[in-house]
Parts: structure tokens; C-alpha cells; sequence
């Protein structure tokens, strides 16, 4: 059996997986992949936004641009590169 990981580019266009159900909490968010029966904890709120609202933009790097202050950009990117391998989200 092979596995595919996705890459993560952040001038490509990406979006929630549909297999992925998103469940507010305090702490921010559980996401879970009803395909590969993960669950990942979306450890803010502001995270939380930018998995829902990241279909909306070009790609991710303007939805971090419009969505995430520019001094926190490098840990948003680093979380979506973990999203993606984790098939949370994935590219459109």
C-alpha cells in the first residue's frame, strides 16, 4: 500500500477537505477526517478561521496575508504544512 503526502505550496490554492468535519471547542477547534479517522486539534481560534476560510482566497499565501497578522505568518504556515499532511485540508 502506498501513500500519498501532500506538499504543501503556499502560492497553490487549497480549501477544507470535504471528508473533514470541524468542531468548535474553547481552545479553538477538533478537526476530524471521516476518511482516515484522524483527529487534529486546531489550537486557536484564529486557525480555526483560516482552515474554513482558506478556499475562499487565491491561494493560501493571500489568505495568510488577509487573515493572519505578518509578524505570525511563519507558524501559520508551518500548521498548514502539518493540515496538509494530515489531509485537513487539501489543494483545489
Amino acid at each position: 500500500m502506498t501513500s500519498t503526502v501532500a506538499v504543501f505550496d503556499a502560492t497553490a490554492p487549497w480549501q477544507l477537505n470535504e471528508q473533514v468535519s470541524i468542531r468548535d471547542e474553547s481552545f479553538g477547534a477538533l478537526a476530524y477526517h471521516h476518511g482516515t479517522r484522524r483527529l487534529v486539534f486546531l489550537k486557536s481560534r484564529e486557525l480555526v478561521d483560516v482552515v474554513r476560510r482558506v478556499g475562499e482566497f487565491e491561494n493560501a499565501g493571500a489568505a495568510l496575508d488577509a487573515l493572519v497578522p505578518s509578524d505570525q505568518r511563519g507558524r501559520y504556515l508551518v500548521a498548514l504544512m502539518s493540515l496538509a499532511r494530515s489531509e485537513i485540508i487539501r489543494g483545489r
